[in-house]
């Protein structure tokens, strides 16, 4: 069982320790899934997570705002049970988090279905030669007499293949670089669009190679206004790179239990590895970076919550930390389980491939360190 003393830290809410516990209880009935169809698996999911009413917390209608340390909980249980069930619910999240952000009452209209689990959603920022720096986008979208063409290239897309509809960042030049973005939300069967290739990683998710050829949007589609793209994904990733940090968090307790586990039962020359001195220092740096990383997610999840408007240090500070925490709790635990831990079948072989991405997503660890050091040293005025 996973250390939940954290939910009686001052950062949460009784509706939220409720809702960690009903999250619980449908997972242990629900999760995890068959992941040899993985398109087939993330459909059943967000279909499941929709009619179990979990994916209401991804969208944001008029009036309403994304809650962080909901986002943040319901990611790190997932993950811990199910790293695909994680991707699933964070992906309406993000796919539609320019809408909930910026969308008119129009565009709105889809979070009806994406929170229901009846449309599933991808946001498509990555190009090939653009990962992290967004700023460097070559997608073009143009103005024509009733709207906008948008050609280019974008990779790497979470639900690439299986979304229905895509927020779109591309260059329309109202100023160089980053000031002359825009975002776009786009319907998948759109003229234009070709899914270019199917890329296989290492713990397989749908992802893929889009091309736009001229693709066709009418002005609705822009996601507020020309030359705020930058500014539309930056406050995107604001509220859901904190939650990458929750789904490592996740990650990382399922480590923690499944070492507990291995080392009290375990036994080498007469005794459970737990008795030796060197695994219980093992157990205690794994048990304390959890929860400094848990710390550092939930304290910006709570500034977010609080009415920050902007979160970048903290955001950045939660995902690098977390997901670098994560990586070497999970490298630990497949360690203690000697050659177990790179058997197929067993848990922690599974963390360490599903880890390893989440380092370089949203923002890789050295993107992130800039951002914090950028931020620690314009306070101090350089």
């Amino acid at each position: 069982m996973a250390d939940r003393t954290f939910l009686e830290w001052p950062f949460f809410e009784a509706r939220h320790r409720d809702l960690a516990a009903a999250l619980e209880d449908w997972c242990a009935a629900h999760l995890p899934v068959d992941h040899t169809d993985v398109d087939a698996a993330c459909r059943g999911l967000v279909a499941a997570l929709g009619a179990g009413g979990w994916l209401r917390p991804t969208g944001a209608g008029e009036g309403e705002r994304l809650d962080v340390r909901t986002l943040c909980l319901i990611r790190e249980t997932l993950a811990r049970h199910d790293g695909l069930a994680d991707f699933a619910f964070a992906m309406q999240g993000l796919g539609m988090g320019a809408v909930s952000l910026f969308g008119s009452a129009e565009q709105r209209g889809w979070l009806g279905r994406t929170r229901a689990g009846q449309a599933i959603a991808g946001f498509a920022l990555t190009e090939p030669g653009s990962g992290s720096d967004v700023a460097n986008t070559a997608t073009v979208a143009e103005r024509t007499a009733d709207g906008w063409r948008l050609s280019g290239e974008k990779t790497y897309i979470s639900n690439g293949g299986i979304a229905d509809v895509y927020v779109i960042v591309a260059r329309t030049g109202e100023a160089p670089g980053a000031r002359g973005l825009s975002a776009f939300l786009m319907h998948a069967d759109v003229p234009g669009l070709e899914v270019v290739e199917r890329i296989a990683v290492m713990a397989p998710h749908p992802l893929a190679h889009l091309r736009l050829d001229g693709v066709r949007l009418p002005e609705a589609a822009l996601i507020g206004r020309a030359g705020e793209g930058f500014k539309v994904a930056m406050s995107v990733l604001d509220v859901f790179r904190p939650t990458v940090g929750a789904a490592a968090l996740g990650f990382a307790r399922r480590a923690l239990d499944e070492a507990r586990a291995r080392v009290t039962t375990r036994r080498v020359g007469g005794a459970a590895l737990a008795e030796l001195q060197m695994v219980q220092g093992h157990i205690a740096d794994m048990a304390t970076e959890i929860d400094a990383a848990a710390l550092l997610v939930y304290r910006a999840a709570w500034t977010k919550d609080g009415g920050a408007a902007r979160v970048s240090r903290e955001a950045a500070m939660a995902k690098h930390y977390a997901t670098e925490a994560a990586q070497r709790v999970i490298d630990t635990a497949v360690q203690l389980f000697g050659g177990d831990g790179v058997r197929s079948g067993f848990a922690v072989e599974s963390l360490y491939r599903e880890i390893r991405a989440l380092r370089i997503y949203e923002g890789a660890s050295d993107v992130q360190r800039l951002i914090i050091a950028r931020a620690v040293l314009a306070e101090g005025g350089a």
